[in-house]
C-alpha cells in the first residue's frame, strides 16, 4: 500500500503519520496480498475555525474509496474516515462474493480456461399454491399472468392435479390431465 499523507494549513506530525497508519491496518483484510501493492490511499488533515477535517481517498485497480469527516478532535475524524472506509469495503466485498457465488451456479468450471455450461440440472424451483378450481377459471388465471405459459391447479370436477397451457398459435390452450 502505497500511503500519502499531507497537511493543508495544518502540519502532519509523525505522531499523526502513526496514528494513521496504524488505523490504516484495519483495512489491509479487504486486499489480498497479489493486489495489495497496486492500492494507493490519500490522506488529507485540515483545519477550518474550530474543526478538524479529515479527508481519505483508497484508490484500487477499478475502485475507489472516499470518506471525509470533521470533528473537533482530529484523531476523532480519523478513526470515523476509518470506519467508513471499512464499511464501504466490506460492502463492496459482500457485494463481489455474491456475484461471484450466482455466477457459479450458471457454469462449472473443469479446468483451467475451460468452461462447460450445466446441463440436465434443476437449477431453479419455484413454490406456489394449487388450488381446486375449474378448467375455465384456471384459463382466465393464465391469461392475466401474461408471460407465463402453464397453469398448474387441481381440477374441481376431477379433484386431480392438471396443467393448463398456451399453444403456439397464442389463442388456444391445452390441457394435461393424469390418466388414472
Amino acid at each position: 500500500m502505497k500511503i500519502t499523507i499531507t497537511g493543508k494549513e495544518l502540519k502532519a506530525t509523525d505522531a499523526i503519520k502513526e496514528y494513521v497508519e496504524k488505523k490504516l491496518t484495519r483495512i489491509e483484510k479487504y486486499f489480498d496480498e497479489k493486489t495489495s501493492d497496486d492500492v494507493e490511499i490519500n490522506v488529507t488533515i485540515k483545519t477550518e475555525k474550530d474543526t478538524q477535517i479529515a479527508e481519505m481517498y483508497i484508490y484500487t485497480k477499478g475502485t475507489s474509496y472516499k470518506a471525509v469527516t470533521e470533528s473537533k478532535d482530529l484523531y476523532a475524524s480519523i478513526d470515523k474516515d476509518i470506519d467508513i472506509l471499512e464499511g464501504q469495503m466490506r460492502k463492496s466485498k459482500a457485494k463481489k462474493e455474491k456475484m461471484q457465488r450466482d455466477s457459479s451456479l450458471k457454469q462449472i468450471t473443469i479446468s483451467g480456461d475451460e468452461e462447460k455450461a450445466i446441463e440436465n440440472e434443476v437449477i431453479k424451483n419455484a413454490y406456489y399454491d394449487v388450488r381446486p378450481i375449474s378448467v375455465e377459471d384456471a384459463k382466465i388465471k393464465l391469461c392475466e399472468k401474461q408471460g407465463t405459459l402453464f397453469y398448474t391447479f387441481i381440477n374441481i370436477d376431477t379433484g386431480k392435479v392438471n396443467v393448463i397451457f398456451k399453444l403456439k398459435d397464442s389463442k388456444n390452450f391445452g390441457l394435461i390431465e393424469p390418466a388414472n
